[in-house]
């Protein structure tokens, strides 16, 4: 078996985790598998080349875009906050549909869908991005089945993953596809990663995603909360579909997690309504049913008490610096131009 040639494209502004994260994963592959010339031959290209800076000060050392020729296994596409610039340089996006013609399968990590689907790569596909992009993604591109939920989606060759980190978890779901779920476990273990993550994106809350329970029934009532927060959620339901008593599933669910289950469902509500504030326009009385509050006093009440600003001031603070909009903007014939 010979190397995978893995090209991934950089830009000004790109993310550098979303360049990164994937290839480390790759490259313990190639520094952990017993048999020498195999795993992946990983290049990085760019219309900037031969030095890119990345958003956050880190330069990359990149071939031009004709180093990228021929046949590609994996073509990896980043986002980034110069993601705006990158959808606006035509020479790029073209570059980049010609290049997935090449290869076995493209990838996409967080805004980096949106540069496959500029390409019209994505047309009658499932795909998904970041949680902060999803609407103005479905809006921008209709013909894109966009997806919120998973941490990665993959139709067909394409591959697209969710918020900056989920980079991590598509490249070991590659890694899985190429060497078996062995390998990808032992890559997983050397790295310190959860080898699947719970669930779906949830995006709203990595925080949340982390203190998911060792225990099946703890993780699945978890899952169960998120997915039904505009539901009253009593320790005895939660317990029921445990299939445990509601004492001993609080006392376990408060020993995995680290918090009583009302506590949890709590922190949940109020890291959706967060999340809506910031990404969506839904008025604040259209937010708190959908958290789970039966009135938007309380809503109010409980949001100021937890995050210290009432959702309107939040709002006001935090949904101008949501990457939607500082990335993309606001029209798509705008960004076009730009």
């Amino acid at each position: 078996m010979t190397q995978r040639r893995v090209v991934t494209v950089v830009y000004p502004g790109a993310q550098a985790l979303d360049i990164t994260g994937p290839i480390e994963v790759l490259d313990t592959v190639n520094r952990l598998l017993s048999e020498p010339g195999t795993g992946y031959r990983i290049e990085c290209v760019s219309a900037d080349a031969p030095l890119v800076r990345t958003s956050s000060g880190v330069v990359i050392l990149a071939e031009p875009l004709d180093a990228g020729e021929g046949p590609i296994d994996t073509l990896l596409v980043p986002g980034g906050w110069g993601l705006k610039d990158a959808l606006a340089d035509r020479t790029l996006i073209s570059w980049i549909g010609r290049a997935a013609t090449r290869s076995r399968r493209v990838a996409s990590v967080c805004g980096g869908s949106f540069l496959l689907a500029e390409a019209g790569l994505l047309d009658g596909r499932r795909a998904t991005t970041h949680w902060a992009y999803c609407e103005d993604m479905a809006r921008r591109y209709p013909h894109v089945a966009v997806d919120p939920e998973p941490i990665f989606v993959w139709d067909g060759p394409y591959v697209t993953s969710a918020g900056v980190s989920t980079g991590i978890d598509m490249a070991l779901a590659l890694v899985e596809a190429d060497h078996g779920a062995a390998c990808a476990l032992d890559m997983a273990r050397f790295l310190v990663l959860v080898f699947k993550r719970q669930g779906g994106q949830s995006q709203f809350s990595t925080m949340l995603d982390a203190q998911l329970a060792d225990r099946a029934p703890i993780r699945d009532a978890q899952q169960w909360i998120v997915d039904h927060l505009d539901r009253p959620l009593p320790v005895p339901q939660l317990a029921e579909r445990a299939n445990m008593s509601p004492r001993n599933f609080a006392r376990v669910f408060r020993r995995e997690v680290g918090a009583t289950p009302g506590q949890y469902v709590a922190r949940v509500r109020i890291a959706r309504a967060r999340m809506l504030l910031e990404s969506t326009d839904l008025a604040v009385g259209q937010v708190a049913p959908r958290c789970g509050f039966l009135t938007v006093e309380t809503f109010i009440r409980t949001f100021g008490r937890a995050v210290g600003v009432n959702p309107s001031d939040y709002r006001q603070r935090f949904q101008a610096l949501s990457p939607s909009g500082l990335i993309l903007g606001t029209d798509r014939e705008q960004v076009s131009s730009a």
